[in-house]
């Protein structure tokens, strides 16, 4: 039988803590080549400006060989819609079966922020405590609880393009409205940057000794990057996976290209880190920076949680895609 997951059954059943947890192994699978994570069939709408994304990963721990289908569409903005919407298919390893179909959104949302929290905690000093998030939407909101759980922050800071953007999220998680990006990193210990832009709007001389950056926002596409060059090139950056960044990230590729860096400069991926093949930061005043493109292999160490969770529990609906 095939577990069908609707978005309300998903945020019944999912929790950050159990996330980070299963981002961190899922990670640490990768590195140590018990799981792969091939590069992203990127599909671009014949005519239009609709990109479809397919991000695959299989994991021997997990039993599971999983597709996520991507559609990210701009277009759909004008229309007060998602601008990006997914669906994961997993399938058993076992056997081949159907195990499960569930929507994406909420799994995409909180895999992400597991996944900073996962580099914050690995990268970040300990003795940060001021949180600095540039973009103010839901996927700032994930940030917030998610970081929470690896570091006690005693100022959270926000900015957005949209002044009541920021202004709502502030009341709703505690944290002070600033008037430019340039002054959350001016304070901020820790800051992620969360906005699906095409144009970098982040500056490398921004960035201050002892900073770690979370870069998250901008789509998996090869012209979008939130930094600038550098930014990257300050940085002790480390990668969620080489297949994902070299492929599709702006923020890395864009540098490349200009020659602002070296390839090496941008080749340690984050399970080599937690794994201990790689340092992470190794000194108190060194710039770390995490790019995270999100790559299938987190999805389906969530859909594995979802899986298992919704069988103990009953939540979902069960049907025969053979009959």
């Amino acid at each position: 039988m095939t577990l069908v997951l609707t978005r309300s059954d998903v945020e019944k059943l999912i929790s950050f803590p159990s996330t980070i947890a299963a981002v961190r192994a899922a990670h640490i699978s990768l590195a140590t080549g018990r799981s792969a994570v091939p590069v992203a069939a990127t599909m671009p709408e014949p005519g239009g400006t609709s990109v479809f994304v397919g991000m695959a990963a299989v994991s021997r721990p997990d039993r599971l060989a999983s597709v996520k289908l991507l559609a990210d569409m701009p277009s759909n903005a004008a229309l007060g819609l998602p601008t990006q919407r997914s669906t994961i298919l997993a399938v058993s390893t076992d056997d081949g079966s159907c195990a499960a179909m569930i929507d994406g959104a909420i799994v995409t949302r909180v895999r992400t922020a597991a996944a900073s929290a996962v580099a914050t905690d690995a990268l970040a000093r300990t003795d940060s405590r001021i949180l600095g998030l540039v973009g103010a939407g839901q996927l700032a909101r994930a940030h917030v609880e998610a970081l929470r759980s690896v570091r006690t922050f005693d100022r959270i800071l926000v900015w957005s393009r949209t002044e009541r953007t920021a202004r709502l999220l502030a009341d709703e998680v505690g944290a002070e409205v600033m008037t430019t990006a340039e002054e959350v990193f001016g304070a901020a210990d820790v800051v992620c940057t969360l906005t699906p832009t095409r144009d970098p709007h982040v500056r490398g001389a921004w960035l201050r000794p002892g900073q770690h950056v979370n870069v998250v926002g901008a789509p998996p596409r090869p012209d979008h990057r939130e930094v600038d060059s550098e930014a990257i090139r300050r940085a002790r950056v480390v990668i969620d996976a080489r297949a994902t960044s070299w492929h599709d990230s702006g923020d890395i590729l864009v540098p490349l290209a200009e020659g602002a860096i070296p390839r090496e400069h941008v080749s340690d991926e984050l399970g080599a880190v937690l794994a201990g093949e790689v340092p992470g930061r190794t000194g108190a005043d060194q710039i770390t920076l995490f790019n995270s493109v999100g790559v299938g292999l987190q999805d389906l160490a969530v859909a594995r949680l979802l899986v298992d969770e919704a069988r103990r529990t009953g939540i979902g609906l069960d049907v025969d895609l053979t009959r």
